[in-house]
């Protein structure tokens, strides 16, 4: 595994994401409580970026249509998004925040 650092832990307010660019790929890196989660940062169904959705109950919404996606998994949860999206191993590091987005958790190939 690969991991690159992707941004502070306290740049990503609770039940929120932020948007962060590793490589060529833009990644949400979303906090739920105290869980800390990476999902690309594209909505399957509209094509639109994540991170500007809300985060809650492990899930992240686009803000767009309302498709909401497990952070843990990145299948969608409600309609209209039918496909999911990549999701990232993430380690914590002091207040640092790695992904790997060199390997996806759920098979996924990011778009």
């Amino acid at each position: 595994m690969t991991f690159v650092r992707a941004c502070a832990l306290d740049e990503v307010p609770v039940d929120e994401a932020l948007a962060v660019t590793i490589g060529d790929l833009d990644v949400a890196v979303a906090r739920n409580g105290d869980e800390v989660f990476a999902i690309q940062d594209l909505c399957s169904h509209a094509a639109v970026a994540l991170s500007e959705g809300e985060v809650a109950n492990c899930t992240i919404e686009c803000w767009l249509h309302g498709s909401t996606f497990d952070l843990r998994t990145g299948k969608p949860t409600t309609f209209p998004a039918t496909e999911p999206v990549a999701t990232f191993p993430v380690e914590l590091r002091d207040n640092d925040v790695y992904v790997d987005v060199e390997t996806t958790l759920n098979g996924v190939t990011p778009s």
